[in-house]
């Protein structure tokens, strides 16, 4: 039989529920009442734990308890999968524990995703660049001379000014970025601006030369 549940603990349980909502289908809620040393709710029951099964946290009920939260620690669920869990101590208005308010997360998709991740992103294999395919590769040395020069910087590349591209524009030009055929048309498009800017500022450069 579930027992009839306290009011002073509502609140809580709307909080178990906002919680178990928004971690949906990943994380369940557990509200343990220190008082019955039973559990008082379960918001999205992973677990299989029932409603009204001991808590088994007699150790916290005592007004000694110094610990607000306990956690994160892990455990293994019934179905082998690995969860991390959080526990809150819940006071009342003098100070006396009254309940612990759990937070399970199921980490084996996170876990899996993140074996999936390291796999396909390993360096492991990765070759050198082959000289015979990089050696006239304009494109790539541009890409490497523009991030470098927003490194240096610490600038953003969907953060430049009009006269952030046209210094970088001149700072490409004097690596010899323009000697590639269509590098004008390359740069113009990484750097969201018209083709007609950069000759533009090509133009300014020469006439500044002469």
């Amino acid at each position: 039989m579930i027992p009839r549940q306290d009011l002073a603990l509502d609140n809580y349980r709307a909080v178990a529920d906002a919680i178990a909502t928004l971690f949906f289908p990943h994380a369940e809620v557990v509200l343990h009442d220190l008082r019955t040393q039973k559990i008082d709710y379960i918001a999205n029951n992973i677990s299989k734990r029932c409603v009204g099964d001991d808590a088994a946290l007699e150790d916290m009920l005592g007004e000694d308890v110094g610990e607000r939260n306990i956690g994160p620690y892990e455990k293994l669920n019934w179905d082998g999968q690995k969860i991390r869990s959080v526990s809150t101590v819940l006071r009342d208005a003098q100070g006396a524990p009254v309940a612990v308010l759990c937070i399970n997360l199921n980490i084996s998709m996170f876990e899996a995703a993140k074996a999936a991740l390291d796999l396909f992103l390993s360096s492991s294999k990765l070759i050198p660049q082959p000289d015979a395919l990089f050696r006239d590769d304009w494109q790539e040395r541009i890409n490497t001379f523009l991030h470098n020069w927003l490194r240096q910087r610490q600038l953003g590349l969907n953060l430049l000014t009009r006269e952030h591209k046209r210094e970088l524009v001149l700072a490409l030009h004097a690596e010899g970025a323009f000697k590639g055929k269509s590098a004008a048309n390359y740069v113009a498009n990484v750097l969201n601006m018209g083709r007609a800017t950069v000759y533009k500022h090509l133009k300014e450069l020469k006439e500044e030369s002469v």
